[in-house]
């Protein structure tokens, strides 16, 4: 089957331009507020400026976001590479098509053109892709990329690359047409004079900030990716909100990480929040509770039972953490955030009515195999069995009483 690859961009290009407008310079100058086009440059500690136009401070922040890193490749600068930022300008659809980075960028942008009929070659210096995630859940989607077509090539490094090839640190030459870098991002502060702002970053380039959002020049507060938290969307707006209310109304809040979630959105999805799974596995007292998706009716209905949920629980039953593979992943996440956030058990999780049949049933039913793990237990046992018999003593009792009342 052929894809209409410039109908494709087409509807990619009318979603980002319906989505602009809420964050867009014209929806800032309609809620008051004054916009200036141009490369700004600190100053000093409360001036900055734009085009050479100076411009004053109270408290200013700093949101400049991160940009694609490009990797040390030799050759790497004569290449008309692709990025996540220019991608989407593509008119044709490449034939062959190599992604270096296995992250979640790289996938997702792997199995997207395989699908559309390119073929892909995704290359990673990890031991498995998604090397943030669990083997478990890296293992599902890498084998959901070759069900797709997708070369996947792990513990594996470009050394040298030009217009039509690359060559690996194993002497493998990978043939393309297009290269899409995906392999990390760089913060966006070298040019912003913050030497002169007294405002600190560190060996990376990322800018120093406290748990306020502040940064080393207490009149300047810094928010998103440029200050080395998890470069995702929902984490920049959640900085934005809270170092501008913090510098305009001096609120004393802090930047809560707990539970902060991860989507990589690919098919199947995988979703994890808290503590994840991998780095679970090597801290003492925590422990891991997973389902797998064929005990998933929806999964089963929907044959896609290659998916599992996995909790992973303190000594007390808490959710610290959780990661979900499997369809719908980011949705079914959500519940899980909150339970991280505000230190719920299993057995709040199970006490709670879930829609039948969802996908959300997974961390349902794992809390409720945790429930009933912790009702095994002898003392549990012991006080069940207990209750039992006396509550069967108390029932004969009744019905000798009611007997002889009749």
């Amino acid at each position: 089957m052929r894809v209409d690859f410039p109908r494709v961009m087409a509807h990619v290009h009318r979603s980002i331009e319906e989505i602009a407008p809420i964050d867009s310079p014209e929806a800032l100058t309609a809620a008051g507020v004054n916009v200036v086009h141009g490369d700004a440059i600190f100053t000093g500690a409360d001036t900055v400026t734009v085009d050479s136009r100076p411009i004053q401070f109270l408290q200013a922040v700093i949101t400049t976001g991160a940009r694609p890193t490009v990797p040390p490749i030799t050759g790497i600068d004569a290449v008309d590479y692709l990025t996540s930022e220019t991608l989407w300008d593509l008119t044709a659809l490449p034939q062959r098509l190599l992604v270096i980075g296995a992250g979640n960028i790289g996938c997702e942008m792997a199995q997207a053109f395989a699908r559309l009929g390119s073929k892909v070659t995704l290359v990673g210096r990890a031991e498995t892709i998604l090397p943030k995630e669990d083997e478990s859940a890296s293992s599902v989607l890498a084998a959901a990329l070759g069900a797709d077509g997708v070369t996947v090539l792990t513990s594996t490094e470009v050394v040298d690359i030009d217009s039509r090839c690359a060559r690996t640190d194993s002497g493998r030459v990978i043939e393309f047409d297009q290269v899409l870098l995906a392999t990390g991002r760089t913060p966006r502060t070298d040019t912003l004079g913050l030497d002169a702002a007294g405002v600190a970053v560190d060996g990376r380039g990322y800018v120093t900030v406290d748990d306020h959002l502040t940064t080393s020049n207490p009149r300047i507060w810094a928010a998103g990716d440029l200050t080395g938290h998890p470069h995702f969307t929902h984490t920049a707006g959640m900085h934005g909100s809270l170092a501008a209310s913090n510098a305009v109304l001096g609120l004393p809040r802090k930047v809560d990480t707990t539970g902060t979630p991860r989507v990589t959105f690919t098919d199947p999805e995988i979703a994890s929040a808290g503590i994840d799974v991998r780095t679970a596995r090597r801290i003492p007292g925590l422990r891991l509770q997973t389902l797998d998706h064929d005990d998933i009716d929806r999964a089963v209905t929907e044959n896609r039972t290659e998916g599992s949920t996995t909790l992973v629980l303190d000594a007390k039953h808490r959710i610290v953490g959780a990661c979900v593979v499997g369809p719908r992943a980011g949705e079914t996440i959500g519940e899980l955030v909150l339970a991280v956030k505000h230190g719920m058990r299993t057995r709040d999780l199970a006490a709670a009515t879930h829609p039948y049949p969802t996908y959300n049933d997974g961390p349902w039913n794992a809390a409720i195999a945790d429930v009933r793990a912790q009702l095994g237990t002898p003392a549990v046992s012991l006080a069940l069995s207990t209750l039992a018999r006396m509550r069967s003593v108390w029932i004969r009792r009744r019905k000798s009483i009611d007997e002889q009342q009749n």
